[in-house]
């Protein structure tokens, strides 16, 4: 029989200091399941073997995190990511196809939502696993729910260009969308690029559609606002800073 595949939920404090206790952001259950495998297909090898550190400090590893068996997704899908096919992940899937437990981990939040995974978890059901998803934080869906926003239709589109002009354009098309459908739009940025995208989007929004960010989710410093394009003007430096962060618009 093959093992499963637990999909495990990391903290969102990924590079954030201090960083929240374990046992506040992730359930027992997710904490206890984490612990016992020695299997894993990660994002980063280094982030997680930080994130087994904290599992130990609560319950104790089945292995030394030395013993652990840690296979880093390929830089490409890093990249150009991995929901549209074209890489075979039935290597990474190996171990479970010898019994092993086998444990997909993401630097921060769940993985394969708005990070790589979607191959893994297809190739594990192709091959007639298990498939778990264990409980725990998701950016996305927190910041959806704080925001006042449209919560029954919504779409998250991934990184919005980098440049001003193709930048500003999908700024203009995503609110047209909006304010025509009512779905709600979701994107994220480099924590870096925050300052240039906040600015891109008070310069290029109508002032009723309204703008919301989530930042610093599940820590004590988190910041959630929502205000219409209008209202935010008129404050222009109290967006989400250079903390990682989820961008919301809508009506």
């Amino acid at each position: 029989m093959p093992g499963k595949l637990y999909l495990v939920p990391a903290p969102l404090d990924f590079g954030c200091e201090p960083q929240a206790p374990l046992a506040d952001v992730l359930p027992a259950a997710t904490i206890a399941t984490a612990a016992k495998l020695t299997h894993w297909v990660v994002e980063n090898a280094k982030s997680a073997r930080a994130f087994l550190k904290r599992v130990n400090e609560v319950q104790p590893l089945a292995v030394p995190i030395q013993q652990m068996q840690l296979t880093e997704l390929p830089r490409e899908v890093h990249k150009k990511g991995d929901h549209a096919g074209g890489f075979d992940a039935r290597p990474l899937i190996a171990p479970a196809l010898q019994g092993h437990d086998l444990g997909l981990l993401s630097e921060a939040g769940m993985p394969a939502v708005a990070d790589p995974g979607s191959s893994v978890v297809r190739a594990a059901h192709d091959a007639g696993m298990a498939v778990v998803p264990l409980t725990g934080p998701v950016s996305l869906l927190l910041a959806l729910a704080a925001s006042g926003l449209n919560g029954q239709n919504f779409a998250f589109v991934g990184y919005l260009p980098q440049q001003p002009a193709p930048r500003a354009q999908a700024i203009r098309e995503l609110e047209a969308l909006a304010r025509r459908t009512g779905q709600t739009q979701l994107f994220i940025e480099t924590p870096y690029r925050n300052a240039a995208l906040w600015q891109s989007l008070l310069e290029t929004l109508k002032g009723d559609t309204r703008l919301a960010f989530a930042s610093g989710l599940t820590l004590p410093t988190a910041a959630i606002a929502s205000r219409t394009a209008a209202q935010w003007k008129t404050s222009p430096g109290t967006g989400p800073g250079d903390a990682p962060a989820v961008f919301l618009m809508g009506v």
